[in-house]
């Protein structure tokens, strides 16, 4: 049976010889069943998107069931040729790109002077971080999209990419994972000669790379599904996002089989990043929330 495979080095909350008790069995069997049942309510939507992307508009309107007559992959080509799916992709993945290299930068920097280097009036700086947690990014969006055009930078990417350069629950998982780095490795960079800049390049970068890949793949999907900045600040210039493309569907006469087709391309990027690495991100937010 299933939970005879259970021993006692993969135990959890129900020990191996606990099922044997025919409560703690069905309690097992109830959780289990429940968690299934969890999964597919979640799958549904998207397996629904999905199936009924093969459809045409008759077919979708007339047909109650899920399962399409027949699977015509031509149907998916013909909508990401009609929308041009191929410049909003590219454009998404410049968007994503330098995300990321700002969300690991600059917040692993400012987590690396609050956890490490801990200058006067770290705990201070430390608080206003705590502090930002408990803003709406909405609550700011307007003083930030003003600053932005008095700047200039209005029609860029560079305003994306700062925005995911200054997130306070990044910079907290960064200060708990370089908070665990021991101290002697620093001491002994610094000893060989290392600056403070050296010691997080060459030390504190190479030693963090289970936390840098989280917070990677937290930016990369947030980045990709990010709606609200990339259409205030990219809106009529020709570098919209797959997200901006898909909200000016309202503005024009689109069937409901085409929307559900470029929402299907929209969702199967990070759907398939997190798919790849869901054990990386469970892992690596542990080690770098809970400390030992």
């Amino acid at each position: 049976m299933f939970f005879q495979k259970y021993n006692n080095k993969k135990d959890g909350v129900i020990r191996g010889y606990d099922i044997r008790s025919p409560k703690v069995k069905f309690l097992a069997v109830l959780i289990m069943a429940i968690c299934i049942f969890m999964v597919l309510v979640c799958l549904f939507p998207a397996v629904w998107v999905f199936l009924a992307s093969f459809k045409d508009i008759k077919e979708f309107t007339r047909n109650v069931t899920i399962f399409p007559d027949t699977f015509d992959w031509s149907r998916m080509l013909e909508t990401w040729n009609a929308f041009k799916f191929t410049k909003y992709f590219k454009n998404s993945l410049i968007s994503v790109a330098g995300s990321v290299v700002c969300a690991v930068l600059f917040n692993g920097l400012l987590a690396y002077g609050l956890g490490v280097l801990k200058p006067k009036g770290h705990k201070i700086a430390y608080g206003l971080v705590m502090w930002s947690l408990m803003i709406p990014a909405t609550t700011s969006i307007v003083a930030l999209f003003r600053n932005i055009n008095l700047i200039g930078l209005n029609k860029s990417f560079i305003p994306l990419w700062f925005a995911f350069g200054a997130n306070a629950f990044w910079v907290v998982l960064f200060k708990q994972f370089f908070e665990e780095i021991p101290k002697e490795l620093l001491e002994a960079a610094r000893l060989d000669g290392c600056g403070v800049l050296q010691v997080f390049t060459r030390v504190m970068l190479p030693l963090s790379k289970p936390i840098i890949m989280v917070v990677a793949i937290f930016a990369v999907t947030a980045a990709w599904s990010d709606f609200l900045l990339p259409y205030l600040v990219l809106n009529g210039s020709g570098k919209e996002t797959v997200m901006v493309k898909l909200f000016s569907f309202k503005d024009t006469p689109t069937d409901a089989v085409s929307v559900l087709r470029a929402s299907l391309f929209a969702i199967i990027p990070p759907t398939i990043i997190f798919a790849i690495f869901q054990k990386q991100i469970t892992d690596g937010a542990a080690s770098g929330a809970v400390k030992g």
